[in-house]
């Protein structure tokens, strides 16, 4: 299995100095990739004059750029791979994400982007960009085609209800063709999309990290095994290879707890992950050297 980090935004500096040094830091320790969470801007819980957002961000959370970011890191680090986890790619102009993902995979030396993809949940997020939340759910659909279309083809024509590209194409391209698109989310939507059309999955099972030292399993959230096999069933309906869909599961730190980081990992490669992605809880440790430091123990545990 993979084992990745998710930028730890909340607890560095928000300088070039911290970001590289805890990439480098990373890939010296022998993690695989850097996972990105997005949002281009936070709402404040001040002005919330409609549906309450039920979002666990607000406005005093830290979020980067992913593609200013990896451009940037792709020059500083040799072989660490980068992933979004998720762009929340239904409020951003489709064709532009396409040449900033061609960019980072091309000054990345190709193979080491991977687009996790969803549609959030922030209504205010969207007006800000003049995009529209309702359609967020059939504009992901549409983009996926487009992405790859623009990943692949010198020349695209396509002309469908939120796009029409006549002709037209990047230059440079990728070196990746296509670069992979992964999903986030658990929703039926999500769910039947993966197995229809995603070359990964990166769903979330909050009652894995809800509690220190333990695993704990309520019907309020889906589990596993059943998420899997309705991920893999809508694969196979669309004529696709379920094992052919990668897999990425998450464990967040919560402070020392080796057994309960195994026995989430042996719940995730029970269900086919090939990818572990590690979120320190925002607060718990801060600082370059201390979390590098609790990401090594948490490497070295589950290397056991």
């Amino acid at each position: 299995m993979q084992l990745g980090a998710v930028l730890p935004t909340d607890d560095l500096p928000t300088d070039a100095g911290a970001v590289r040094a805890f990439a480098q830091g990373l890939e010296a320790l022998g993690f695989g990739y850097l996972s990105v969470f997005d949002h281009v801007v936070n709402a404040s819980s001040a002005h919330y004059d409609r549906e309450v957002l039920k979002g666990p961000y607000r406005e005093d959370n830290v979020f980067r750029d992913p593609f200013v970011l990896f451009g940037f890191l792709a020059g500083v680090t040799r072989a660490l791979a980068f992933a979004t986890n998720i762009l929340v790619v239904s409020q951003r102009q489709t064709v532009l994400v396409a040449k900033q993902a061609a960019e980072v995979d091309i000054l990345s030396g190709g193979g080491r982007l991977r687009i996790g993809l969803g549609t959030g949940w922030n209504y205010v997020e969207y007006e800000s960009l003049g995009m529209s939340f309702a359609d967020r759910g059939a504009m992901l659909e549409e983009q996926i085609a487009v992405l790859r279309k623009l990943w692949t083809e010198p020349l695209v024509h396509f002309e469908g209800r939120f796009h029409r590209i006549m002709h037209a194409g990047l230059n440079p391209m990728p070196l990746t063709r296509p670069i992979p698109i992964w999903l986030g989310g658990t929703s039926d939507p999500v769910i039947r999309r993966v197995g229809r059309t995603a070359d990964g999955w990166m769903p979330l099972f909050p009652q894995l990290d809800k509690t220190p030292g333990a695993i704990k399993r309520t019907a309020e959230w889906l589990e596993p095994e059943v998420a899997m096999a309705r991920m893999r069933a809508e694969a196979l309906k669309a004529g696709r290879d379920p094992a052919a869909i990668g897999v990425e599961g998450r464990i967040t730190y919560l402070g020392d707890e080796p057994e309960a980081w195994r026995a989430i990992r042996d719940i995730h490669r029970a269900n086919g992950a090939g990818y572990i992605t590690i979120m320190m809880k925002p607060g718990l440790v801060q600082g370059v050297d201390p979390i590098l430091a609790a990401l090594e123990r948490v490497k070295r545990a589950l290397s056991s």
